[in-house]
């Protein structure tokens, strides 16, 4: 091959490259934003008059009547309460499943690769213009590595949406997980997950998802009753912490709970079945517990007729138990939603909601979708707090979210690395103070 047609290909991809507009970067002049209050979520109490100076993406002060530095940009909120930008520990950006019985195996086998991605966009600003600017998605659901691309996307300004940790494909047990039913005659069948058996497949796997850039691992203790053994979920977490990513574990039933604690897991999700002794150890192990139960409140609050509600809302009793006392035990406790379909995607701050009604205080609900939240991400150096080091990350409400935690449903305004994505309380943007 000559040396010619060597080097075209790379000068067209690098004109390509020139003719793309650059992404959007945060102002290189210092930008200010007052409000009448901002929740100190570490403290738990308000700081009034706060003044929070921004300079390329993250916050170099904050505090109240801080000076305004000569030239920047200033962002009255007027009388809005601030809080960190929340975070989600749960999602699944890449899910917009139709909500019915066959919708899950209908995603799979009738939308392309290029549409779950594209769709993926489009939850992903849903859920950052609701005010999550950060998320950790647990698996793509059948769309393989596209949680990579969207991911990589966001941060080079092409797509808009939230910070993203992505755990890939997740990893299951063979003869588990959706879609369930389908023939078995049928050859390469459609899986949300990738199926696994023994300790060599589940090592393979989990260097695999790593090698194509997933954040962390996602794995399924159990589905109805226990499934990996602790020898294949241990192969997965050695190889991710080799790598230094954490282990997510899918874990309904108490002992796939205390299965996936046995192999190191780092968090639990959901645990709905979880008994005193599961949540204990998660506890005394230092793990975290994603309960997951917004998606039962929303249940609720749509019910059909009164016999739903009525059934619906006896699964939720069940679930608020179990929260309750897995907060009276000390677990750390972070808000996911889960949301899969285009009907929740989007209304993440319902988990934060749920976990209120659940028992936990409103500050500790709050702190479930920041400050706990970027602790389990390992982002507590980045995001969770409105504190000098820290990414620009910040929502305002009209009201107190203490007062009445359901504002977080009402957020009014994102900034997101010191660029505004949304903004319903005031046009009073300046340029000198």
């Amino acid at each position: 091959m000559s040396l010619f047609l060597k080097v075209w290909p790379l000068l067209l991809l690098a004109g390509s490259a020139a003719a793309q507009p650059a992404p959007r970067t945060a102002s290189k002049k210092p930008r200010v934003v007052r409000a009448a209050r901002l929740l100190d979520v570490r403290s738990g109490a308000f700081i009034k008059n706060p003044v929070i100076v921004i300079e390329n993406e993250r916050i170099s002060a904050v505090g109240p009547g801080l000076p305004v530095p000569e030239g920047a940009e200033v962002i009255d909120l007027g009388g809005a309460t601030v809080l960190p930008g929340l975070i989600d520990s749960h999602t699944h950006l890449l899910a917009r499943m139709p909500e019915t019985p066959e919708g899950y195996a209908q995603d799979l086998i009738t939308k392309s690769q290029a549409l779950r991605a594209l769709e993926g966009a489009a939850n992903a600003r849903a859920t950052l213009r609701a005010g999550f600017t950060t998320v950790r998605d647990v698996e793509s659901e059948g769309a393989f590595y596209a949680d990579v691309a969207l991911r990589d996307a966001i941060r080079q300004g092409l797509v808009e949406g939230p910070r993203m940790l992505v755990s890939t494909r997740g990893l299951g047990a063979v003869g588990t997980y959706y879609p369930s039913g389908l023939s078995p005659d049928l050859k390469d069948r459609p899986t949300g997950a990738q199926l696994i058996s023994g300790v060599e497949e589940a090592r393979r796997a989990a260097r695999e998802q790593l090698g194509h850039g997933a954040d962390l691992l996602k794995l399924y203790a159990d589905w109805h009753h226990p499934t990996l053994t602790v020898e294949e979920m241990r192969a997965i977490v050695e190889e991710a912490h080799k790598a230094g990513r954490k282990v997510a574990a899918h874990a309904v039933t108490s002992e796939g709970i205390r299965n996936a604690l046995a192999a190191g897991a780092d968090s639990i999700e959901h645990g709905h079945e979880a008994d005193r002794a599961a949540l204990e150890l998660i506890k005394k192990q230092g793990a975290f517990l994603i309960p997951t139960i917004g998606y039962f409140e929303v249940a609720v609050e749509e019910a059909p007729n009164a016999q739903a509600r009525q059934l619906r809302d006896k699964r939720l009793q069940s679930l608020r138990k179990v929260v309750a006392l897995a907060h009276k035990a000390g677990v750390k406790i972070a808000s996911g939603f889960d949301a899969n379909s285009a009907r929740s995607q989007g209304r993440n701050a319902w988990e934060v909601v749920a976990l209120h009604r659940a028992g936990l205080p409103p500050i500790e609900a709050i702190r479930a979708a920041t400050s706990r939240a970027a602790e389990l991400l390992g982002l507590q150096e980045h995001v969770g707090t409105l504190e000098p080091g820290r990414y620009a990350d910040l929502i305002a409400l009209s009201g107190d979210p203490l007062a009445d935690v359901t504002e977080l449903q009402r957020v009014r305004f994102v900034m997101k690395g010191g660029l505004v994505v949304r903004n319903e309380l005031t046009s009073d943007t300046n340029s000198s103070p």
